[in-house]
């Protein structure tokens, strides 16, 4: 028996159920572009039969828009649309490549405040060929920050950083949640994946996080793996997990490898949750090579739209629409994607598998395990819980800089730079501790085997130890920096907080 997952609770006001009385509910609905109109008709045409009571706003998003000239992919009326309906049903959209396009699903996911994207992976053996039969596991992943915030910058001729931003809010929001979510659907294991024994400090506070907000949860288990062997564990015995809570870049590449293999990333959904707004959205991408040829698979966006209607609490109607789903899969009838001889009766396209799960309204799966949504109570809802009383704030002490340095000189010898910088810091209380070169320490005591580009990180302290340093003092040694004609292109400050380093320490510090 395979367990089909539930779709993603949220807080919400709706009134549970179908009051055939009540007004239909305002739902914003983008149908993208590629298989996006396809599969999206074939979406809405379920919804309506399952009798959902959902009113459409349409907006037009994507390729259409980015070629009028706006580089968001979304204009300014459509965002009207979704603070008005608070809910937004997406097909998915091509980004064209190249500078200067944005993300759409970034950018709708940060502008909305939708924190926490939650992707069911779940296997339908026999029906759909998959890796591991019995593999039941949900992944949430943070969805504000972490690479995410697309700060990047060319520094050099040869280097280009990307700021990695994690924050305690963030952690506390997204984490609190998985725990909510397990807590809500009786999963009994909340797995953390981060790679915190190389970034101390942003993995680190995420890691922090989980295990104090996890202490809140006595009945439920708490486990930490580190990213690398989490991941490889996730693909080999999946068994072993439940609910995975991880940063942005972690969940959005191991949310697409769960999909996968538990059968195939065209039939998983995804919910991206907020506190006022939510989106809901298949995994995959618009792939215009199969546009207009009705092949396409809906079942992605079909089960984001399950999703949807629990949300707002039209649990009959997700009920509905779910089992008949499960039971058309059941029967065999599969769209050319998942279409195996040994298992599959029937091959059809986008509008006729549409047509066989509206056949099958009212219907309920025999192997595969029915889904039932509770009218009320935990099982369909998650409560919005209030955000967590600011922590009184730390003491900061400011006690030294980092400056970065374009430098290519012939030979790129460190000892040569630390010279220059040491003419540059007299008579400023400063000295210089350390010049690394992408995060290995190249002076004192380098090692003449490291290879260095011409960026460079030269860390300067108060001359007297324990002693703060002024601003006054970091303005001073970038000017003298730069009567030096040496290019610094960024500082950061080196903080202490309640007496603790804020700042990753070099080799022997």
């Amino acid at each position: 028996m395979t367990t089909a997952a539930a779709p993603t609770p949220v807080a919400s006001s709706r009134a549970e159920g179908l009051d055939r009385t009540e007004p239909k509910i305002a739902v914003t609905v983008a149908k993208g572009d590629g298989i996006g109109p396809e599969i999206m008709d074939a979406t809405l045409r379920v919804l309506d039969a399952c009798g959902a009571g959902l009113a459409y706003e349409f907006i037009d998003i994507g390729e259409r828009v980015y070629a009028s000239g706006n580089s968001a992919g979304i204009a300014p009326e459509s965002w009207e649309s979704l603070r008005r309906t608070k809910v937004f049903l997406k097909a998915p959209i091509t980004t064209p490549q190249g500078g200067g396009f944005k993300s759409l699903n970034v950018t709708t996911r940060k502008t909305l405040g939708l924190y926490a994207n939650v992707r069911p992976c779940v296997a339908y053996h026999p029906y759909v060929r998959c890796k591991h039969p019995g593999m039941d596991v949900v992944i949430i992943r943070e969805n504000e920050e972490d690479t995410y915030a697309g700060i990047e910058h060319r520094q050099t001729a040869e280097v280009t950083q990307c700021l990695k931003l994690i924050s305690r809010p963030g952690c506390e929001k997204i984490v609190r949640y998985a725990f909510e979510y397990a807590r809500s659907y009786g999963r009994k294991k909340v797995t953390c994946f981060t790679k915190d024994n190389i970034m101390k400090a942003t993995d680190g506070l995420f890691h922090k996080v989980f295990d104090e907000i996890g202490a809140e949860y006595p009945e439920i288990e708490k486990e930490h793996w580190i990213v690398d062997i989490g991941a490889a564990k996730l693909a080999d015995t999946p068994g072993v997990f439940d609910v995975i809570v991880m940063p942005n870049l972690y969940g959005d590449i191991l949310s697409d490898v769960g999909a996968q293999i538990a059968g195939s990333v065209g039939l998983a959904g995804s919910a991206n949750i907020g506190e006022h707004c939510a989106m809901f959205e298949a995994i995959h991408g618009s792939a215009p090579r199969r546009a207009g040829q009705d092949l396409a698979n809906p079942s992605g966006l079909m089960l984001a739209a399950v999703q949807m209607l629990v949300h707002l609490g039209r649990t009959e109607a997700a009920e509905k629409f779910h089992n008949a789903w499960l039971k058309t899969i059941e029967d065999g009838v599969h769209t050319y994607d998942i279409f195996d001889e040994s298992v599959s009766k029937k091959k059809v396209g986008t509008k006729a598998f549409a047509d066989a799960v509206i056949e099958r309204i009212g219907q309920k799966p025999e192997r595969l395990v029915p889904v039932s949504y509770a009218k009320n109570g935990a099982a369909s809802m998650i409560e919005a819980k209030p955000a967590a009383k600011a922590a009184k704030k730390p003491v900061k002490r400011l006690v030294g800089v980092d400056v970065f340095l374009d430098w290519d000189k012939p030979g790129r010898k460190a000892s040569e730079l630390a010279t220059e910088l040491s003419l540059a810091a007299a008579n400023l209380d400063l000295r210089l501790k350390m010049i690394t070169n992408r995060g290995v320490k190249v002076w004192p005591e380098g090692f003449p085997e490291t290879f260095c580009t011409d960026h460079w990180r030269c860390r300067f302290q108060h001359r007297n130890a324990g002693e703060s340093v002024k601003h006054g003092q970091i303005v001073a040694l970038l000017t003298a920096a730069a009567r030096q004609g040496l290019d610094f292109i960024k500082t950061e400050q080196l903080c202490e907080f309640d007496g603790e380093a804020g700042y990753s320490k070099g080799q022997g510090e």
